[in-house]
């Protein structure tokens, strides 16, 4: 987003911390600026180096990162009273920042890593009065489609209470006390995608800018590669294995940077990966081998290709060989599968990933759901799906027929629509030029 501002002419300065300034510095030129400011890991019972969630494995370590952020006012006022900036950016998770800009008098932006589709869905279910302990399902009201949820699908924030996550339901409550107060919303999207939504979360909290998907800024397969980190010596080996694969063969299988799970439920995921009969990849976060299948590595060595930890996601989308996606449906992976054009299927654990899976299957209609139905962020608690679900739900995905044939057909569409939006006279560009120009005859007024 920093790389998008500056093309259209605005100082950027990216507020960061050490460990996370040497993710950032890579894919930013000199044109953006990297204030970098301490952050108090010991004192909130944090691994040393422990700056942002790659790192963390546990609720407890989450909230502490949670709390260490918020002990940052003071240095984020310190930065505001030294640059004096015209206006400030800020994520949802620190609705903090909107009372220190306000006091030094500058705008506050808040940015909404998710859809306008979730703003409208979360703010439906609030206004939800159906006794909901009492049904299996219930229909969101006020929507302009209609949007069924399970009971299950739904975090029960009254049993977060006493819970070490209780921290962010009350981070959730501020930032929803503030949202009308802000100078408005950024929102990673683009109007295009989810324009009924985008009209819809307009006229609930007043200004929203989409300025997405963002991630198109990258061009170039380094740029795609770069983005978490420094590039990695697997990208070339793993780029090179795609290459020898037919056109759209290859299903990608990746859950984002925080999804865990149980050992059974690896074990049936990989003989169900291995029973679909597709080439695949297969990242994952998990650590250890007691999951594994016996004889099955040798089994899939010309097949599949298992990675562990972080990937740069974008290169491995935008391989021509890749022709499906398996995601946990967290808005980033589910926007940069629209933008590369991938059907997918949708495996959603926790969070808004169940809202995102509404969006993808319900109303674009480029997803195939595997059937998860538990909104949980504990890996052994979730129920599990068996191998056999998920080789049906990777066939589908894959395999010709009507159906299939028109999920592609939609997913293109809308990786069209994406390219469309970012480049000059799109929607999202236009957007931030509108931006821009107001904030600038903005600050000529006050001068």
């Amino acid at each position: 987003m920093t790389k998008i501002f500056a093309v259209h002419g605005a100082r950027v300065t990216i507020l960061t911390t050490p460990v996370n300034a040497t993710i950032i510095r890579p894919n930013i030129d000199d044109s953006v600026h990297l204030h970098i400011i301490p952050f108090p890991t010991v004192e909130f019972g944090l691994p040393n180096g422990c700056e942002n969630n790659f790192f963390i494995l546990s609720d407890d370590l989450h909230v502490n990162l949670m709390k260490a952020n918020y002990s940052l006012r003071h240095a984020f006022d310190s930065v505001l009273a030294d640059l004096s900036p015209d206006c400030v950016v800020t994520d949802l998770f620190l609705p903090w920042t909107y009372d220190v800009a306000t006091t030094r008098g500058i705008l506050r932006l808040v940015f909404h890593a998710t859809s306008n589709f979730l703003a409208c869905a979360t703010s439906a279910l609030q206004q939800c009065r159906l006794p909901v302990d009492k049904v299996e399902f219930f229909v969101l009201p006020g929507l302009p489609h209609r949007i069924e949820m399970l009971k299950t699908q739904i975090i029960d924030f009254n049993k977060l209470a006493g819970t070490p996550m209780e921290f962010m339901m009350e981070t959730l409550k501020e930032a929803a006390e503030v949202e009308v107060k802000n100078y408005g919303a950024l929102m990673n999207s683009f109007y295009e995608l989810e324009s009924e939504y985008a009209d819809h979360n307009c006229k609930r909290v007043g200004r929203v800018w989409n300025v997405g998907p963002v991630s198109l800024c990258n061009k170039e397969v380094i740029d795609k590669s770069t983005r978490g980190g420094e590039y990695p010596a697997f990208v070339n080996e793993c780029l090179k294995w795609l290459d020898k694969k037919p056109t759209g063969s290859v299903v990608y299988m990746c859950f984002g940077s925080m999804s865990l799970f149980s050992v059974e439920q690896l074990s049936e995921m990989a003989l169900g990966l291995e029973a679909s009969r597709h080439p695949f990849v297969w990242v994952m976060r998990n650590e250890g081998n007691d999951w594994i299948p016996k004889g099955y590595e040798e089994r899939i060595k010309d097949v599949g290709m298992l990675i562990r930890g972080w990937v740069p996601q974008l290169a491995i989308l935008n391989h021509d060989a890749v022709g499906g996606f398996v995601t946990h449906c967290g808005w980033n992976s589910s926007l940069e599968g629209i933008s590369v054009g991938l059907p997918m299927v949708t495996w959603p654990l926790c969070a808004d990933q169940f809202f995102n899976e509404k969006l993808l299957v319900d109303i674009l209609k480029v997803g195939i759901m595997v059937g998860s139905k538990v909104n949980t962020f504990n890996m052994e608690t979730r129920p599990i799906l068996k191998a056999l679900v998920v080789e049906t739900a990777i066939r589908r995905l894959m395999e010709d027929g009507m159906e299939a044939n028109e999920r592609r057909r939609r997913a293109k569409q809308l990786r069209e629509m994406a390219n469309r939006a970012v480049n000059k006279g799109g929607s999202s560009y236009e957007e931030i030029k509108n931006l821009m120009n107001e904030l600038i005859d903005r600050k000529k007024c006050v001068a």
